[in-house]
């Protein structure tokens, strides 16, 4: 055998024994982790994915999802009218589908006269009847920068871009950006000089009934508020007030886990979103403004819609893992684990029965990549607007599972509370507070490893 052979193919086996040696060091692929949502499950790469029913439902269960669907995808009118009436008279959009386009997340906005699916929540400082954020007078808790003919909106929206600049370990630059948002033109020319806003993007809606499902005592388990095991992460639980019940309930729904079910969040969007009241909320949500107390109140929905239109986010399915094999993946899970950036997406959850009696949320094993709890995410993702227990800097962790298909369902890949991000990797460096160790880690990782944690959470 000729030298230059030899060395040749000396090379191919120590090539072959690196690949292998790595590959058999990584975490070994759980199968049952392609089964994201349990048996809610559902498969497939394309844009209708997250519009999908669970498909362990009865045909009673599928049949009232078809009727949720409906309502979702219902525009409303102004009244009087026939069909969906009620809208307004402030409104952000006029369907749940506007903001929640394909049941995914909604992109930024390209200017301000068209938000789109995002909203600007209110409030001045204090504490509510139930220790709530405080309604802005006139204005209440989010604002509606749409209006029914003949009516002046509540306020406009304006923003602006703060950008700066983040040279990773290997000399990556990456520039991130920050939207500054003010409001003007108030109505009664009035709006506060202190009124503390918040912008929220609309997200995914896809699981939601899986996570009503899961025991209150679970979620707690991983409270660790004053972060006794030294570990960093201080996760904290959001107790909000339960509009049916007349108590407080551990919220788990929203940016800031400011909702405790999906009933009260569903009808909380019905009223807050498109100005139309439910036997939940009978009240228009601007008391205060002569053209919203003039307004009859009596609920423009019956219970029965809000009830289908419930079910409908209860009852989607959860798309599958993909690639859980992959060598790729696998390290990129090895590295997400490293950076400790499982301390607060949590991979999994068994639920327990589901408070409704669905059976088909029960008893499922899932991986949402979440803890439901409030996190200190630092001064760069602050929104300095207090929501029950959250203070300004807090958030509730984003569940993860689906958000490596946002680019297909959805056509964009902005993500946070804000959408300020246009990659998943710009969503981690803009990571902070409790999640600095772990920001710092991913900053100083090779590029190979920052493109394998990246196709990690692709797979999700």
């Amino acid at each position: 055998m000729k030298k230059s052979t030899f060395t040749l193919l000396a090379l191919a086996i120590l090539l072959v024994m690196a690949c292998k040696k790595e590959s058999d060091s990584l975490p070994t692929p759980d199968p049952s982790e392609i089964n994201a949502g349990g048996e809610t499950t559902v498969f497939g790469t394309f844009s209708a994915l997250f519009e999908q029913p669970a498909p362990n439902m009865s045909a009673d269960e599928t049949n009232l999802h078809a009727l949720g669907d409906i309502g979702f995808e219902a525009t409303f009118v102004t009244a009087p009218s026939e069909v969906n009436p009620g809208l307004g008279p402030f409104f952000n959009n006029t369907s749940c589908a506007s903001c929640h386009g394909r049941n995914g997340r909604s992109p930024f906005p390209d200017d301000a006269s068209d938000l789109g699916g995002l909203l600007i929540r209110i409030s001045v400082p204090g504490a509510g009847p139930h220790g709530g954020p405080l309604s802005v007078p006139g204005y209440g808790g989010q604002l509606q920068q749409r209006a029914i003919y003949n009516t002046q909106p509540e306020a406009e929206v304006e923003f602006q871009w703060e950008e700066l600049t983040k040279t990773l370990a290997d000399g990556e630059t990456v520039t991130l950006r920050k939207p500054i948002f003010t409001l003007k033109n108030g109505y009664d020319g009035n709006l506060p000089s202190n009124v503390m806003i918040s912008p929220r993007i609309a997200s995914q809606v896809i699981g939601l009934g899986l996570f009503e499902a899961i025991s209150e005592a679970d979620i707690l388990s991983f409270v660790d508020e004053n972060d006794v095991n030294g570990d960093g992460i201080s996760g904290k639980a959001n107790y909000v007030f339960d509009e049916k019940k007349q108590q407080m309930a551990l919220g788990r729904f929203g940016w800031k886990a400011s909702q405790p079910t999906l009933e009260q969040q569903s009808a909380a969007a019905f009223v807050e979103d498109m100005g139309v009241t439910s036997p939940l909320f009978p009240n228009e949500n601007c008391v205060g403004n002569p053209a919203c107390d003039g307004t009859a109140d009596d609920p423009e929905i019956s219970q029965e819609t809000l009830h289908a239109a419930t079910f409908y986010t209860q009852s989607l399915g959860v798309p599958a893992r993909r690639n859980v094999d992959d060598t790729q993946v696998r390290k990129g899970k090895a590295l997400f684990q490293k950076a400790g950036c499982d301390g607060c997406h949590r991979a999994s959850f068994t639920t327990a029965q589901h408070p409704d009696g669905l059976a088909f949320l029960s008893n499922q094993k899932i991986y949402p990549y979440t803890d439901l709890l409030l996190h200190d995410m630092g001064e760069g993702l602050a929104d300095n607007r207090p929501d029950y227990a959250a203070n300004g800097q807090e958030w509730r962790t984003a569940p993860l599972w689906g958000i490596g298909l946002t680019p297909i369902i959805n056509g964009h890949s902005n993500f946070l509370h804000d959408g300020r991000a246009n990659s998943l990797l710009e969503a981690v460096l803009w990571h902070g507070g409790e999640a600095e160790k772990s920001r710092q880690v991913v900053e100083k990782m090779s590029k190979q490893d920052r493109e394998a944690l990246l196709v990690f959470l692709g797979s999700l």
